[in-house]
């Protein structure tokens, strides 16, 4: 393994920069076999400062080529968040007939004696897969000097109408575009002013229609919306989506102004977006996000690197008593990264016993099936030492899916990271059903096969690889567990091992 990638606190199984500062994904598109992810990337920190785009490419989306920078700032600005497509039928004539990779992305730049900044939409094109890129010349091709903040186009072809079709970001609320060759844009419609969660300013919005699981032939669109952190508030920078329709021109909430629904409830899954053109997803979507949270982005311990992206994650739609919902699940190419398990059947998890005493590990995938007994709390110990532990557990009186990393390691860099934080979760005909993905500097939690996911870094110190099962109360039955060790994505070097 390149010892770059192998210290304590660096992800696995998570991509990371090679070096220096990484935020929002930016341009994720599957074009010639490649998944391609771009990524707001600062070359010469580790902290947030002139925004480049970073890229890599995998086939498998486990494992990730880094490539050089593609897009540099230029006489038009810096380079904020934006999106790729693939121009299958060269509408934007720069393939002399072929099929091209044209991306789509903020610049900004200070206006010209003032102390303000102005946001405009600028375009690139690219005729090797992505390797180089050639900005338009007619660059920006749009703008509103209306907005301040005027950002991150997610930009797709509509097939009804034939054009293409731009979601763009301004303050709070989202505007609407399109566009004939993904040059000329004119003004269609916004959304939002008045609806969801305005705790932060909007960015990086996605807009997609996904089939509904078990109808016939119903189809609904998704809008994700993320919202900056506002300060006043625990949670941070966070992401909410909107269920509804779609006519080409408009989007329409199916939900009340006043009703939020988040994609994640823990702490650190920002500005996520979606893979265009991505193969074999009927009815569902890829989806990956910045495991991060701007509250203590630039403060986090690490050394070399600084920021990482969630696992990817296949959308998907389900209906619930409550309505139809996001469910969020981890793609089958993750399982590659197992080794020989672990499995119980049936095991009564009773207080002060551990039915895992001795396994232990730093990257590793937990399914389990608990059913409610006498206990008020049960759940997961992970990443445990004498004075260390991050906690999933759940409380029974109050149906509460907690995260608790008060313990968890190095906490020190910003009051309010170390937390314990919660979600409603109600049992399924009396049980619980989680599936953990643990690396050496984070956790994700599914829950409900993927209807509640929550998402956390943590930052454990050196030795702290235990896990425990554990009951408070009373005794809760463990119906089924299944622990696998992951090899780290660096391999072929097995890095890990849980168990005896």
């Amino acid at each position: 393994m390149n010892p770059i990638y192998d210290n304590p606190l660096r992800p696995q199984f998570h991509f990371t920069p090679a070096a220096n500062w990484l935020n929002d994904p930016n341009g994720m598109v599957y074009f010639e076999g490649e998944y391609h992810l771009f990524y707001q990337h600062h070359p010469e920190s580790t902290v947030w400062g002139p925004m480049h785009w970073g890229h890599a490419v995998s086939k498998d989306l486990v494992h990730w080529e880094h490539l050089p920078i593609a897009l540099y700032p230029d006489h038009n600005g810096t380079i904020f968040s934006g999106s790729a497509v693939v121009d299958w039928n060269d509408s934007s004539g720069f393939f002399d007939g072929k099929a091209g990779l044209v991306a789509i992305y903020t610049q900004t730049e200070m206006i010209p004696d003032s102390n303000l900044s102005r946001q405009r939409q600028s375009i690139a094109y690219s005729k090797d897969n992505g390797r180089t890129w050639t900005a338009y010349s007619g660059n920006p091709v749009l703008s509103d000097e209306r907005f301040s903040d005027f950002r991150d186009p997610k930009v797709f072809w509509h097939q009804d109408s034939k054009r293409w079709i731009m979601v763009l970001a301004a303050g709070d609320r989202v505007c609407l575009y399109h566009s004939p060759n993904l040059k000329e844009w004119t003004f269609a419609s916004e959304f939002g002013a008045e609806e969801g969660s305005h705790a932060g300013v909007w960015e990086c919005p996605d807009l997609f229609a996904l089939p509904v699981e078990g109808s016939t032939g119903k189809e609904k669109w998704v809008m994700i919306v993320s919202i900056g952190d506002d300060e006043t508030l625990p949670e941070g920078s966070r992401t909410q989506y909107f269920i509804g329709e779609f006519d080409g021109i408009k989007f329409t909430n199916d939900h009340t102004p006043e009703s939020v629904l988040w994609m994640d409830h823990g702490r650190d899954n920002y500005a996520g977006v979606t893979w265009s053109d991505a193969p074999e997803l009927t009815g569902a979507r890829l989806c990956i996000g910045w495991m991060n949270n701007w509250k203590y982005a630039n403060l986090i311990p690490t050394a070399e690197w600084r920021g990482a992206m969630t696992i990817p994650r296949k959308l998907t739609l389900r209906e619930r008593a409550d309505g139809i919902r996001l469910v969020q699940e981890v793609p089958d190419e993750m399982r590659k990264l197992r080794l020989d398990g672990f499995d119980w059947r049936d095991e009564l998890i009773v207080p002060g016993s551990n039915l895992l005493v001795g396994h232990k590990g730093e990257l590793f995938e937990i399914s389990a099936e608990f059913e409610l007994d006498t206990a008020s709390e049960f759940g997961f110990k992970l990443r445990t030492s004498d004075e260390n532990e991050t906690i999933v557990g759940y409380n029974t009186a109050d149906s509460q899916l907690f995260i608790d990393r008060t313990k968890s390691g190095i906490i020190d860099f910003h009051t309010q990271f170390g937390c314990r934080h919660s979600s409603q979760l109600e049992p399924d005909d009396g049980r619980i059903k989680l599936q953990l993905w643990v690396d050496r500097s984070s956790v994700e939690v599914f829950a409900d096969n993927g209807g509640l996911v929550m998402t956390d870094q943590l930052f454990p110190l050196e030795g702290s690889d235990g896990i425990e099962i554990y009951a408070l109360g009373g005794v809760v039955w463990l119906r089924s567990l299944q622990i696998y060790p992951l090899k780290s994505a660096y391999a072929p070097m097995v890095t890990e091992t849980v168990g005896k």
